[in-house]
């Protein structure tokens, strides 16, 4: 098995994701707002542990609540997650941990994953009929590491309130990705797993 890189450079490929993927696709609409402000924390949590892991998501809840200046927090889980089915399991998990610790309706998770791929339930209000493996529209939650996006609540409701049509935007970053193809989509994400924080 190959040693994964230093925390520095996954959090720069993971900078690099966030600004020439989902800022530049406008995958996130409300993302280069805050890309702009360098609001966004990244943070890497660096061990295999689930337990670990949860207990890092809790520290994290923990610290937005005594620092308003970050709007959102990116953790990376580069160790014990490479499976997606495994990823899931614990996201289920920590899900759950949300609500039982009191942060339901302050805080929300954003999956991203390498592998990730959408449910077919996910399109059922669409004109999409599902979504395979190798369906270009996977790539909207496709990050070059596993990663919980905790995101505040009350942010989301407000963006959501003064965009003026959030109900498409789903279907219109599936309809973007699928003209762009996989292969030129594929390239770009395996881009953002080439930098380093020396570049």
């Amino acid at each position: 098995m190959s040693e994964r890189p230093l925390d520095a450079d996954i959090i720069a490929m993971t900078r690099a994701w966030v600004a020439n993927f989902v800022v530049a696709h406008d995958v996130c609409p409300f993302a280069g707002r805050e890309v702009r402000r360098d609001s966004l924390r990244y943070v890497v949590a660096g061990d295999a542990d689930p337990e670990r892991l949860l207990h890092t998501l809790i520290e994290e809840c923990q610290r937005l609540d005594g620092e308003p200046s970050i709007e959102t927090t990116l953790m990376i889980l580069p160790e014990g997650l490479a499976d997606f089915d495994d990823y899931l399991d614990l996201l289920g998990v920590a899900e759950a941990l949300l609500e039982a610790e009191g942060y339901a309706g302050i805080y929300q998770l954003a999956s991203f994953h390498p592998d990730y791929v959408f449910e077919n339930e996910v399109f059922e209000n669409t004109d999409f009929e599902g979504v395979a493996a190798d369906d270009p529209a996977n790539y909207t939650n496709r990050s070059p590491w596993p990663m919980w996006h905790l995101l505040r609540e009350r942010s989301v409701e407000a963006a959501v309130a003064n965009h003026p049509a959030p109900e498409s935007i789903p279907e219109e970053n599936v309809a973007s990705l699928r003209e762009m193809g996989s292969a030129a989509l594929a390239e770009q994400w395996a881009a953002c797993r080439r930098v380093r924080a020396s570049d």
